[in-house]
C-alpha cells in the first residue's frame, strides 16, 4: 500500500469514528424564529426547536441581562408578545429552551434610529464652553453621528475640529462642545442626527447664552434695593427731626418756681390791724 493509500485510510477512519460519535450523541437540534420585526403593534415573535437533545424542562426569553418571562413548560414552542415596536423595545431577544445542554436563538426587532436630546434648551455663560448632548436608544446602534446648526433655515454641517467645535460620539450618544461661547454668534437651534442600517433621524437643541454680568444682576438688584430702603428711611428721619426738637424743647423745659407765700409779711399785718 503507497502513502496516498494509508492516508486515505487514515481519513476514512477517522471519517468514520466522528460519524459514529455524531450518531450516538444525535443531530444538533434545529430551532426556527419568527422574521425579524421593525414595526407594529401588539407583535408576537416566536420560536419552535425540533429534534432536541434532551426533554425540555422550562423556557425563557431574555433581552439582554434582563429576564422577561420564563417557565416550566416542556413545550417545544414559544412566544413573547411585544406591545409596541419602537425605539425602547427594539433590540435582541433572546429564546432558551432549558435542556441539556439550553438550546437559545435571536429575534432581532429592529427600528431606525430614535434620537432624543439630554436637554431641549441648554444654556452657557460668554466666555466659557458649552455642551449639547443627545442620545439614541434604538437597535441597532447607531453608526455614524452628524451635527448641524439651523441658520437662516439652512442646515449647516459642523465639522468636527473646525473654529470652536468638538465633536464626542460613542455609540448611542454625541456631545457637541463649543469652546469660548460667543453672545453674538453662538445661540440658536442646533441639529444632531443619526444614522443606522435603517435610516437617519435627528433632534434640535437650543442654545441660549447669557452675559458673564448676568449672574451679577441678581446682587445689584438687592444692592439697588437696599440703598433705595436707606435712602427713604434717611430722608424720612431728617425731615422728621426738627418738629420733634421742637416738641421736646417745649415739653421738657422745667417750670418757674413760685415764691413761697410769705406767712410772716401776713402776721405782721394781722397785729396792726388788732
Amino acid at each position: 500500500m503507497g502513502a496516498a493509500g494509508a492516508t486515505g485510510l487514515v481519513l476514512g477512519l477517522l471519517g468514520a469514528l466522528l460519524g459514529a460519535g455524531r450518531g450516538a450523541s444525535g443531530a444538533d437540534p434545529f430551532v426556527e424564529t419568527s422574521p425579524n420585526v421593525t414595526s407594529g403593534l401588539d407583535v408576537v415573535i416566536s420560536c419552535n426547536i425540533s429534534d432536541p437533545q434532551s426533554s425540555i424542562t422550562g423556557r425563557m426569553w431574555k433581552k439582554g441581562d434582563k429576564i422577561l418571562t420564563s417557565d416550566k413548560e416542556p413545550s417545544n414552542y414559544t412566544t413573547y408578545k411585544i406591545g409596541e415596536v419602537n425605539g425602547d423595545s427594539s433590540g435582541e431577544y433572546e429564546c432558551i429552551f432549558e435542556t441539556k445542554p439550553p438550546v437559545s436563538r435571536t429575534v432581532y426587532v429592529t427600528v431606525e434610529p430614535h434620537v432624543t436630546a439630554y436637554k431641549k434648551s441648554e444654556h452657557g455663560n460668554e466666555g466659557d464652553t458649552g455642551v449639547l448632548i443627545c442620545k439614541c436608544n434604538s437597535y441597532p446602534p447607531v453608526s455614524q453621528w452628524t451635527w448641524y446648526r439651523i441658520k437662516n433655515d439652512v442646515n449647516e454641517a459642523i465639522i468636527n475640529g473646525t473654529e470652536r467645535f468638538i465633536i464626542k460620539s460613542s455609540g448611542n450618544k454625541t456631545e457637541l462642545r463649543i469652546a469660548q461661547l460667543d453672545i453674538e454668534k453662538d445661540p440658536g437651534e442646533y441639529i444632531c442626527n443619526a444614522t443606522n442600517e435603517l435610516g437617519t433621524s435627528g433632534a434640535v437643541v437650543g442654545l441660549r447664552v447669557r452675559s458673564r454680568l448676568a449672574a451679577l444682576w441678581p446682587f445689584l438688584g438687592i444692592v439697588a434695593e437696599v440703598l433705595i430702603l436707606v435712602t427713604i428711611i434717611f430722608i424720612y428721619e431728617k425731615r422728621r427731626k426738627p418738629d420733634e426738637v421742637l416738641d421736646d424743647d417745649d415739653g421738657g423745659s422745667a417750670p418757674l418756681k413760685s415764691n413761697p407765700p410769705n406767712h410772716r409779711d401776713k402776721n405782721v399785718r394781722q397785729r396792726n390791724a388788732n
